[in-house]
């Protein structure tokens, strides 16, 4: 009897010990953890979201000044019975999807698109609903020399001048000006396990570590999380996941977005076009600030 004692003791302090050190691992890498749910190959896309929430869906194709880029993804649909004009980044799920959809990085023709039907959604009073979901803007050659900067800082300006709700959505990763050329936005909400960051944290080790081996510490210190950002004042919701992260069920996933989005619609839709453009423009005047004690 002592020795069942003895034994049940001993698997009592080591299961405490067990949680001991895997809620101290949670605490070091819960924003890595986010980082590759952020970043799962069966997470729900732009595409995947337009399926479950529009209607009528019409795709809008090509820049108009030099090529379609399919990493954007724009067109006109039906929300909840209301015209909207819907733009997105969408990944691949297979390798030839992948390279067809350059890996969610988009070109500069890319972004004139983007803006390209979020003009026409402001030329016929439409809502724009944007969804974010980029490692970051497309690196190459090509792309500096078409204008990659000059065509994200465009965005970043027209946007800011927009008469029409912008509700932005960050579904996946939000990878620096490759995100933010389609997120200037009066409402901002990021999927509970999604990242928004201005450098990946691998680029970050590289540059202060030099090396791979301080992803998980990067990841942390850049604060990329929805909870870090909401406490910042960079977001404005986090929208909640399935069990397990949005790749569970996509429908799930969709419900949760459409509850909240919906209402935020609703709201920004009784406010004029002056209001809008102010409230956006004083929205994102506050980021940054710094206090000093």
């Amino acid at each position: 009897m002592g020795e069942e004692k003895s034994y049940q003791a001993e698997i009592d302090e080591l299961r405490a010990e067990v949680e001991r050190l895997r809620r101290n691992k949670s605490e070091v890498d819960l924003a890595w953890q986010r980082t590759l749910l952020a970043r799962h190959e069966q997470r729900p896309y732009t595409l995947d979201y337009v399926e479950r929430l529009f209607q009528n869906f019409s795709e809008i194709h090509g820049d108009r000044r030099f090529a379609d880029d399919p990493t954007i993804i724009a067109g006109m649909a039906r929300y909840h019975g209301i015209p909207v004009m819907v733009v997105g980044q969408q990944k691949g799920r297979d390798l030839k999807q992948r390279q067809y959809r350059n890996f969610g990085c988009a070109q500069p023709e890319g972004y004139r698109k983007a803006l390209r039907a979020m003009k026409l959604a402001e030329k016929f009073s439409r809502p724009i609903i944007t969804f974010v979901d980029t490692p970051g803007a497309y690196p190459s050659i090509g792309a500096e020399e078409r204008g990659q900067a000059e065509a994200i800082a465009f965005n970043l300006r027209e946007m800011a001048r927009f008469t029409v709700p912008v509700l932005v959505c960050i579904i996946g990763e939000g990878g620096s000006g490759g995100a933010l050329g389609i997120a200037v936005g009066n409402y901002i909400a990021m999927l509970e396990n999604a990242i928004y960051t201005v450098i990946s944290p691998e680029g970050c080790s590289a540059i202060l570590w030099k090396d791979q081996d301080h992803v998980m510490a990067a990841a942390k210190a850049l604060r990329i999380t929805a909870q870090d950002l909401l406490s910042f004042g960079f977001i404005d919701e986090i929208i909640p996941e399935p069990e397990g992260g949005a790749h569970t069920s996509h429908d799930a996933a969709a419900q949760g977005l459409d509850a909240r989005l919906k209402p935020a619609l609703d709201s920004l839709m009784r406010l004029s076009g002056a209001e809008l453009r102010e409230t956006r423009y004083q929205k994102f005047r506050r980021m940054g600030a710094v206090q000093s004690v």
